[in-house]
């Protein structure tokens, strides 16, 4: 006969042996969490090249890529001036980021993150090296996105070039960087409405190039045409350094498209190879029109539509196949050379260096043909689940509309109080001798 203690004993074994697999499952499973945790916040070597690379490559496409395309394409006593230009935004624009630029376009908004973000990392405070963003240190992130930021405002030169003060031109970066583009950005990539709306920019066709298009746009018609455009020849001065130029942002934009991946992985290979596609169509596409309506090609044309390829691959690039590539390029480079040359003409507006012919038109093509091409049927990354293609569109749509009605209107104020404060244009004697030499005490050349 068992004891009273015996029977106790065997009770509380048999209830050990029933409860210990459940106890190492339970650990098992914390363990797999915290092993999967550990994972996420690891930084991965590959990744972390692959955007070190990419962020310099965006950079490369500002200076000396934008730097060289947009200072061929003006007359040679602005060159020089025009130059400055593009290396004074990416100065103003680093130290806006820094300050409060990437806090307001990354950070948590609390009840108001549909709109913008907070300030608690307002001169990158707290952030250290060791500090993950997906797969890639958060301060490798910071300055990816610090070249979007940047490359964009230096875009809208091209609408104002020959003319602007260069004080005019410092605050304008600053303000517009914090004012226009702080905010899309967010609303697009930073966890804001479009977003929550499911708007498709894989790599900036609405937050880069719709934005500064039609802020390029604005800016010459408030700015007013140069002195004697339409009467005097102000064709490029050196065709060379802009070919030069372009083909240093074609080069470029594979970190622009294929890094906003923020991974060496599938996607960014596909968008590599979709952006080459697209613009090598877009490219033929304007060639081939302006061939044929003016009756020979130009290197300015098959330039311009390379660079019409590659905004209009932008917002696609992580969404779509090479054979939707292949269509919206040959879409965008005609489309644009429309707009940059039918249209302009219509309209009278002096786009100097067309940042709305090209960037704003091939921009909205982009995105809106994005909500078509993003279907499976053209071999792209497939729609959402419950979303139609025509939803998408109208979703793109969306996207499209906000962006150029807050770009026209925030873009509108900013220039006026500018103008209010320092004054946008220079002197018409200014405007006779030269920027370089007027505004700088130097030339571009001496000859």
């Amino acid at each position: 006969m068992q004891t009273l203690k015996q029977k106790a004993l065997l009770a509380l074994a048999g209830m050990s042996a029933a409860v210990m697999p459940v106890i190492s499952w339970a650990e098992e499973a914390a363990a797999e969490v915290a092993e999967a945790a550990a994972e996420v916040a690891t930084i991965n070597a590959g990744d972390t090249a692959w955007m070190l690379i990419s962020s310099a490559l965006v950079l490369l496409m500002i200076i000396p890529g934008l730097a060289l395309y947009y200072a061929g394409m003006v007359r040679a006593k602005n060159a020089l001036s025009t130059m400055m230009q593009v290396f004074a935004v990416v100065c103003v624009g680093s130290i806006v980021w820094f300050a409060f630029g990437y806090s307001l376009a990354f950070g948590d908004g609390g009840d108001n993150n549909a709109w913008i973000g907070d300030l608690s990392k307002a001169f990158l405070a707290g952030i250290m090296p060791g500090d993950v963003k997906g797969t890639i240190p958060e301060v490798l992130f910071i300055m990816f996105q610090m070249t979007f930021a940047l490359i964009t405002p230096a875009i809208i030169i091209g609408g104002f070039a020959e003319r602007m003060k260069f004080s005019a031109v410092l605050l304008f970066t600053a303000l517009w960087i914090s004012l226009v583009y702080v905010p899309i950005a967010h609303w697009v990539w930073g966890g804001g409405f479009l977003s929550a709306d499911g708007v498709l920019d894989f790599a900036g066709g609405t937050v880069v190039h719709i934005n500064a298009g039609i802020a390029g746009l604005v800016a010459a018609i408030m700015i007013g045409k140069r002195k004697g455009y339409g009467t005097q020849g102000m064709t490029p001065h050196s065709m060379m350094m802009t070919m030069v130029g372009g083909a240093m942002l074609w080069v470029g934009w594979f970190g622009f498209n294929a890094g906003s991946e923020l991974a060496a992985d599938g996607v960014a290979s596909m968008a590599m190879l979709v952006t080459q596609i697209a613009t090598a169509a877009a490219a033929m596409g304007w060639m081939m029109a302006e061939w044929m309506t003016r009756g020979k090609p130009t290197g300015f044309g098959l330039i311009s539509g390379a660079v019409a390829g590659l905004v209009a691959i932008t917002p696609a690039a992580g969404f779509v196949g090479p054979t939707g590539a292949l269509f919206m390029g040959i879409i965008a480079g005609v489309v644009s050379f429309i707009a940059a040359t039918s249209i302009k003409r219509a309209f009278g507006y002096d786009d100097a260096l067309d940042a709305f012919g090209v960037h704003a038109i091939a921009g909205i093509v982009g995105a809106l043909l994005t909500g078509i091409f993003v279907d499976t049927m053209f071999g792209g990354k497939g729609l959402a689940e419950g979303v139609s293609m025509m939803s998408q569109f109208l979703i793109q749509a969306e996207g499209v509309g906000v962006t150029i009605v807050y770009s026209v209107i925030a873009t509108a104020i900013i220039l006026k109080a500018i103008d209010i404060m320092v004054g946008l244009r220079i002197t018409e004697e200014e405007e006779v001798e030269g920027m370089d030499l007027a505004l700088h005490n130097e030339r571009a050349y001496n000859h």
